[in-house]
């Protein structure tokens, strides 16, 4: 059987950095206990205020077609959060509601990209933007931000990047995997390169509800390149509503239309009853769940504490996000074989980032979505993984 060129395997090694979770997902098949601190899921639930509005929705039977970008109650809704958020009028035939921030992305890509163009992406960078821009045919780019750097972008490295092909820069502040917050001056320049070239500018910013350290500096706040900004959201990680899909693009009047369009072809729109739901959302808690934000300020203490004088791996602190990226560089394994090695005798289920760009290499993400205590027996569980290692490395091998 032939399969289209577009189909690219997950990763050039054959293996991919999900493989771990697989095996997770098969302990506990076989009742197995382990902790799964993979998926950027979260264990508080959903705010029931949503919740209530869904059954009330059903209940007046609004389960018909909606219009393709969305209804026009929730298109205002997020338009003037987002103009709150930006400090400048967004008109809610700016606003497309999507299938959560990855449709979102798959649009923006099909509307601005032709086969052959080039996308510049700061890495670390979230496991899908290669495919997602691949189904448009474009090519990828990608320029490191090294942890020496908090993971922040090279700006001038991006700036040396640029190709005639270039047609876009997409990136993600708060950044997943790494959590790092991208300041002002950073989008500025990243701003003043786009108008210099005459490129886009796509910024995923689902986790603008959950920073640390800062606070999150949008990259639509840039009047003077709103003309080529598009700024992605979902009520996925800032209200816990990840497996509701509900995400939006924000853009220009011109391309807002054409993202219509596409949204035509590749879902025809959103189901009402959710739309209801995140309407809800958005106007009572319209910064996120404050509660969720300080239970994972209060991990990322508790787990980056636990393991900061453990040889062989290193925590990174985050400036926002879900996620801890842990350096395990130092325990002699390569990161894949750690976190293999770690789910199979220990039962602690991480990614590793090897499909994350360069820049991560060496690195595991853990998932603060759990509760405390699991937190606090992940660390330990590595910790102790962590020592045996070492000990391991430091007894010497029998002539």
């Amino acid at each position: 059987m032939r399969f289209a060129s577009r189909i690219r395997p997950a990763s050039p090694s054959g293996r991919s950095s999900w493989d771990i979770h697989s095996v997770a997902e098969e302990m506990m098949a076989k009742g197995e206990e382990v902790i799964v601190l993979t998926v950027g899921d979260s264990d508080f639930a959903s705010p029931k205020a949503a919740v209530d509005a869904v059954t009330d929705s059903l209940a007046r039977g609004r389960t018909y077609y909606t219009a393709p970008a969305g209804d026009d109650p929730l298109r205002a809704t997020i338009a003037r959060q987002q103009s709150r958020l930006i400090g400048r009028e967004i008109a809610p035939e700016q606003v497309i509601v999507t299938v959560g921030a990855q449709n979102a992305l798959l649009i923006a890509s099909l509307c601005l990209l032709d086969p052959g163009d080039e996308v510049i992406v700061p890495e670390p960078l979230y496991s899908t933007y290669p495919g997602t821009l691949g189904l448009a045919g474009a090519r990828m780019v990608t320029v490191a931000s090294p942890a020496a750097q908090d993971f922040h972008p090279q700006v001038d490295a991006i700036a040396a990047a640029i190709t005639p092909r270039t047609r876009a820069i997409f990136l993600a502040t708060p950044n997943n995997p790494t959590g790092a917050v991208y300041r002002q001056d950073e989008l500025r320049r990243i701003g003043d390169i786009c108008k210099q070239h005459d490129l886009w500018l796509v910024s995923d910013e689902v986790y603008a509800g959950i920073v640390y350290e800062g606070h999150h500096f949008s990259a639509g706040s840039l009047a003077d390149i709103a003309d080529r900004t598009v700024t992605i959201g979902s009520l996925s990680k800032s209200h816990a509503m990840a497996g509701w899909r509900l995400g939006w693009m924000v853009a220009p009047l011109a391309l807002a239309r054409q993202a219509e369009r596409v949204s035509t072809w590749v879902t025809f729109g959103i189901p009402t009853f959710i739309q209801d739901a995140a309407v809800v959302a958005l106007e009572t808690q319209p910064d996120g769940m404050p509660e969720l934000k300080e239970a994972y300020a209060r991990r990322r203490q508790l787990f980056c504490d636990r393991l900061m004088n453990v040889p062989g791996v290193v925590p990174h602190w985050p400036e926002g996000g879900m996620f801890v990226m842990l350096d395990v560089s130092g325990s002699g394994l390569p990161a894949y074989e750690f976190a293999m090695g770690l789910v199979r005798e220990k039962r602690v289920a991480t990614v590793p980032s090897d499909d994350f760009g360069a820049s991560a290499q060496g690195y595991l993400r853990v998932n603060l979505g759990a509760a405390d205590a699991l937190i606090e027996e992940a660390a330990a569980r590595i910790a102790d993984y962590a020592f045996a290692l070492h000990e391991e490395k430091a007894t010497p091998t029998p002539a």
